[in-house]
């Protein structure tokens, strides 16, 4: 990141981090005792310092389906899809929490902020639902993936911010353009797209208008198994992801696409609030990805090292 931030010319906005797994945090239930694990300290001190030094943000990847399987109720899903419930209180802080994400993210605000690192923004690099998945998992459902992305969308347009940060909506990447049918492991991981090959979207998303009508209510939540308007922007190509920018107030735009984030760079799903840490399996899926974001609005560029 050194090496390439020395080769940018003088005075560039371009900003050079990299992408975290949640699972570099050792607590993050409730979302003010957010901490990261010891451990990590002797790697994360320095990328923490060259990002304050940069003004580059921190990226996370956090993922609210992985929370819902560890702990299939109901009222799980319903945080996590950002449906209706009644809240999750966090005594440390006395604020209360109505959806998974805006708690994962407040934790790591937490982890950084102990780390004396409040001038760091945070910046979701991936997060997503699948469409379809093994009997055994829970809630990968069509129906499902199209409330989160609903609910997803509707919250980051509202602006409302997380109750740790309120009033300021976090840049945010949705994974994934495509289905990646031959990646291994369990079935979800495959399916995450928003688009097939054919073109078309998998389920209704309202993050194109090519046909969409924009975002519709999202549907009720499914039950986990028992076993000025700017011209819409062209459909991504292969290797891309969508980035949810919050509209301006004013404003009827959505999204626009993001490049090029390539479906299979993906670090671990994140571990949750009020849930256990990341089995072995997930946390297989952790890699180092590099990424360049220029300004707000551009896109993020990834490459496994």
């Amino acid at each position: 990141m050194q090496n390439l931030y020395s080769a940018l010319p003088p005075n560039s906005s371009i900003k050079v981090s990299t992408v975290h797994a949640m699972d570099v945090l050792a607590s993050s239930d409730p979302p003010s005792s957010g901490a990261f694990k010891p451990e990590l300290d002797a790697a994360l001190d320095p990328v923490l310092a060259f990002l304050s030094k940069t003004g580059s943000p921190f990226l996370i990847n956090p993922y609210p389906y992985f929370a819902y399987l560890s702990d299939p109720r109901p009222e799980t899903l319903a945080f996590c899809l950002f449906q209706p419930n009644a809240g999750r209180p966090d005594a440390g802080s006395g604020l209360t929490y109505t959806n998974m994400l805006d708690a994962m993210l407040d934790a790591v605000r937490a982890a950084l902020d102990a780390k004396g690192y409040k001038d760091v923004e945070i910046v979701v690099a991936e997060t997503g639902w699948p469409h379809k998945g093994d009997p055994d998992e829970a809630g990968a459902t069509p129906e499902n993936a199209r409330a989160f992305v609903s609910g997803l969308v509707s919250h980051l347009r509202s602006l409302a911010g997380t109750p740790r940060v309120p009033g300021k909506s976090v840049d945010t990447y949705i994974f994934a353009v495509y289905d990646e049918d031959l990646k291994p492991g369990k079935g979800s991981e495959r399916y995450f797209g928003l688009f097939q090959t054919s073109l078309t979207e998998t389920y209704p998303t309202g993050l194109v208008r090519n046909g969409t009508a924009g975002l519709g209510p999202a549907v009720a939540p499914a039950q986990a198994p028992t076993s000025s308007v700017q011209p819409a922007p062209a459909l991504p190509k292969p290797g891309q992801q969508p980035q949810v920018t919050p509209a301006q107030q004013g404003s009827a735009a959505v999204a626009g696409a993001s490049s090029p984030c390539a479906p299979g760079t993906a670090t671990a799903r994140g571990a949750a609030v009020a849930c256990p840490r990341h089995s072995s399996a997930q946390s297989s899926r952790t890699f180092s990805v590099l990424t360049i974001i220029a300004g707000l609005l551009c896109p993020a560029l990834q490459m496994l090292i």
